[in-house]
Formats: structure tokens, C-alpha cells, sequence
């Protein structure tokens, strides 16, 4: 391979493009854009290894190398009238080319210049550039790294892009040092707490049905007769409704499955508008029922 010094064990002469190591993964192609720079990163195009060229969210392929059967060293470009068949890597060590200037800290992630220039390819320390899961090991020389590149190149890019679905709420582990809840996860840390910020939820209109599985705010509309609306045993112990007489044309009546207070009341009717009564959900007796914790003119019966 190319080192300057004829000596196997010193990398110090290496150029961009060479392997290092064992445990890599190396491809090849001869599907290839006339033109690949050894020692660069290259994308992958429609089946094709081609050079970067500024064009949006490039996949990217891995670093062309440098192969025993081509007369070519360290950035040069392959003529494929002359070769048919390139090599790039994967996974692994190699060397890369570097933009001019670039400054990485030690293990740093590294970056791709892809900006529609002739440093299309180059590694850089930017992270405004094209991510790439790799890390810089050590400068081999000026403008030529060593870098670890994992498997696959381009799954973090993609990644860290996506905008909704990079991570499942049901895959973060949860720590609760504060032994809020018995949830080890953030997926059912949050299907606990959901139920308990209230929302403006519809009426239901006449005869129809209050939520009881979560808490709600409704602006309650009555039609000219004697409404009515039913509400159920609540579903989530803590969960809070609060109904407010929004429009009156008429009185209307919200039925309780049970007794919202220690009197046993469960019937409650609005008559004027303005009326409103938040309802909690508690347990008594071994069971989950509403109690009245405001109340503002609401008749009880």
C-alpha cells in the first residue's frame, strides 16, 4: 500500500484511502461516476458510487480506497475507461482526505463537506455539514485522518433528521428519581400523566355522553328544551371535569352514574348561564367516583 516510508507498521505515511486494521468492511462496484476521488466519501445514487455534489440528503456509501490493482495514490480520481471496478469502505478504519482547516476534537464526531464545490467528499469537524457515523481517531498528516466508521454510514444522519420518529417514547428508559411514577418508560410515564391535564373536549350535545377517561373542560349548550347529558364512573382516579353553562336556551341536566357528594347527589342542572362545577375523580370505598371540588351555582339533586 502507500507509505511514504516503506515501512508496514508506520502509518505515518499513509495517504487518504487505505485501510486499516482488520476488521472492516469493504465493498465494490462497477457501477461507478467516472471521476471517484480516492480517499473521499462517495454516495450512493440509484445503484451508482458517485462523487458528492451538493445535492440534498445524499446516502452516503462509505470512503473510495485505494486498491492494489490501480495505479492511483491518494487523491486521484478513477477513469473509468481504464478501471472497472472501485472499492470503497463500509465499516471500519481508514484514512480520509480532509478539508483544509478543520479541527476535531479527539474521538469527535466527524462531518462531510457537501456543499457543491471541489471540497465535495472531504471530512470535516462541521457539524452544519453532512453527519456521518464516524469518529475521528488521530491526524495522520496535514489534511489526512484516521477515522472509525460504524455501520451504516448513514443511519445517524437520517436519524437525527427525522423529525417525529427518531425516537419511540416507548424505547426511552425512564430514571424518576423522584419516585413520581411506577413507569420505567417514557410511553407509560406519559399515557399516565395524559389523562390528568385537562383539554377542551366538545359537548356531547343533548343526551350524549361526558368523557370519563381523561380530564376535560366543556363549554356545555343547551337547545330550548330540557337538556340532558350523562357521565359515567370515571375511568382514571385524579382525572378532573369542569362543565360550564356556555349558552342557555333552556335548563339542562347532567346525570352522574353515582353520588358526586357525600349527600349522594347525581343530578346537576344548570339553568343560567355562567354556572359552572369541576368534578375529581377520587376513590371511596374501594371505588373510583366524582366528588364536587367547586361549585358555582349549580343546583344539586
Amino acid at each position: 500500500m502507500a507509505f511514504s516510508t516503506g515501512t508496514l507498521n508506520d502509518i505515518a505515511g499513509v495517504g487518504a484511502g487505505e485501510r486499516y486494521g482488520k476488521s472492516n468492511v469493504e465493498l465494490s462496484s462497477t457501477v461507478f461516476e467516472d471521476g471517484l476521488i480516492v480517499g473521499r466519501f462517495a454516495k450512493l445514487d440509484t445503484a451508482s458510487i458517485d462523487l458528492l455534489d451538493g445535492s440534498g440528503t445524499p446516502s452516503l456509501a462509505g470512503v473510495v480506497l485505494r486498491s492494489v490493482s490501480m495505479d492511483l495514490e491518494s487523491g486521484q480520481a478513477i477513469d473509468s475507461d481504464i478501471y472497472n471496478q472501485i472499492s470503497y469502505l463500509r465499516s471500519g478504519l481508514c484514512t480520509v482526505a480532509v478539508k483544509t482547516g478543520e479541527s476535531p476534537a479527539v474521538l469527535g464526531r466527524v462531518y462531510v463537506s457537501n456543499d457543491g464545490n471541489a471540497h465535495d467528499g472531504l471530512a470535516t469537524a462541521t457539524n452544519t455539514d453532512v453527519a456521518v457515523n464516524a469518529e475521528f481517531i488521530m491526524e495522520i498528516k496535514t489534511d489526512t485522518w484516521l477515522i472509525y466508521l460504524a455501520p451504516p454510514p448513514g443511519d445517524i444522519a437520517d436519524h437525527i433528521g427525522d423529525a417525529v420518529g427518531a425516537h419511540a417514547a416507548s424505547a426511552i428508559s425512564l430514571l424518576d428519581s423522584g419516585t413520581f411514577t411506577s413507569a420505567i418508560e417514557v410511553e407509560a410515564a406519559l399515557a399516565e400523566i395524559y389523562p390528568k391535564i385537562a383539554v377542551a373536549v366538545a359537548d356531547p350535545s343533548d343526551a350524549g355522553a361526558l368523557p370519563v377517561t381523561k380530564s376535560a373542560t366543556i363549554a356545555l349548550t343547551s337547545t330550548g328544551v330540557v337538556d340532558t347529558r350523562s357521565l359515567a364512573i370515571p375511568a382514571v382516579a385524579g382525572t378532573t371535569l369542569l362543565l360550564s353553562f356556555d349558552v342557555d336556551a333552556g335548563d339542562l341536566a347532567v346525570t352522574c352514574a353515582a353520588g358526586i357528594n357525600v349527600a349522594g347527589n347525581t343530578v346537576m342542572t344548570f339553568d343560567t348561564a355562567g354556572e359552572y362545577i369541576k368534578l375529581e375523580a377520587a376513590q371511596v370505598a374501594g371505588a373510583l367516583v366524582w366528588r364536587v371540588t367547586a361549585n358555582d351555582g349549580v343546583v344539586l339533586s
